[in-house]
């Protein structure tokens, strides 16, 4: 059986993300090119495009053709299907492709073309994934293949299990499958150097550098840096409290906090939430934070939605903001072990 993955974007923006998830479709733009229904070949596909697109680049016109061909015919039912969220930064939508190439003369036209998708209920953080297949889906194009370090394998797993298992040996279907989908233009393109991919370089340095006790170490300087005062509890079991917080200069004033850091990079679930807000109710605290590297999964965050004006979540998403925020004010020593310099680049998402 060949393992197939796609990555298929839905609007510069995420504009198309909602509508996708909510209709059970993945659908691109290049409105211009009308029905590619009865176009049956991947040169009748290049010459609409040259049509539509005329006085464009010739290189330009066959990326945009090889990328509507794959989508029209490359990508086939069953393949897995990778929609990078920018509704949910930090998340990836996963699913399964249930049907051919179809247009919706209906629908926004930048939603006519479409593929019908089985999304799965849970998205997916990207801290589940390693550094290598990051890069991989940071490519800029719309549709593409990612294959290379055993990548099609390895999402399929994620998708089942949430854990990066790490490159193997690739299987003789899984190279099959990469001949298969060997156009240079749709196939492991390279990475763009984008504001996702700048954040999942620290991303990876971080999961990397500040496992377990250390990530609690860079949670309590962060919350220093914020203005608390924090105690940290000694490695090993801690009943739902990796750091006691509070305000003043002694730590005994409003607000004060618990908060529990998890590592992991897959999601937590409600016992996690059920801990710490059994420990926010020991200590007496107006406040508690979870620090989810992998996230919480939904099953948790609808048991615990009532609680959000006591619990605050930070997955890995929002740790970084935190840590980009306050970075100034960290110790030398933080600074030593997680050197950032910070640079104006040019946010091509943006034009």
């Amino acid at each position: 059986m060949d393992v197939r993955a796609w990555v298929v974007r839905a609007g510069r923006h995420g504009e198309d993300e909602e509508h996708n998830l909510r209709d059970g479709r993945v659908t691109i733009g290049w409105r211009q090119t009308g029905d590619l229904t009865n176009l049956h070949t991947r040169e009748a596909i290049r010459e609409r495009v040259d049509e539509v697109f005329v006085g464009d680049h010739p290189g330009r016109q066959a990326i945009f053709a090889g990328q509507i061909w794959a989508f029209r015919d490359t990508i086939r039912e069953g393949d897995l299907i990778l929609l990078p969220l920018k509704s949910q930064p930090g998340h990836i939508a996963f699913g399964r492709c249930s049907g051919p190439y179809a247009f919706d003369p209906e629908a926004d036209p930048h939603r006519r073309h479409y593929r019908t998708v089985q999304w799965q209920e849970d998205t997916v953080p990207r801290s589940a994934l390693q550094g290598d297949l990051l890069a991989m889906i940071n490519a800029s194009l719309t549709v593409f293949s990612p294959s290379r370090n055993d990548a099609a394998r390895r999402l399929h797993v994620i998708a089942k299990t949430g854990i990066d298992p790490g490159p193997g040996n690739p299987s003789k279907d899984a190279q099959e499958a990469t001949k298969i989908n060997g156009d240079v233009q749709v196939t492991d393109p390279a990475s763009a150097p984008t504001m996702d991919a700048i954040k999942d370089q620290v991303r990876t340095f971080v999961m990397a550098n500040f496992r377990e006790h250390e990530l609690t170490r860079l949670v309590a300087a962060i919350l220093e840096a914020l203005g608390f005062v924090c105690d940290v509890s000694p490695a090993g079991p801690d009943g739902g409290v990796d750091i006691l917080a509070g305000g003043g200069p002694l730590g005994f004033g409003a607000p004060t906090i618990v908060v529990e850091v998890k590592s992991e990079p897959g999601a937590v679930g409600s016992a996690v939430l059920r801990t710490l807000h059994s420990a926010v109710t020991r200590y007496d605290a107006d406040h508690g934070v979870l620090v989810a590297w992998g996230g919480v999964s939904k099953p948790a965050m609808a048991e615990f939605s009532h609680l959000r004006k006591t619990i605050r979540i930070w997955d890995s998403e929002e740790l970084l903001d935190k840590l980009f925020q306050t970075y100034p004010q960290l110790p030398d020593s933080i600074r030593a072990q997680l050197p950032l310099k910070k640079a104006w680049v040019l946010d091509d998402e943006a034009l």
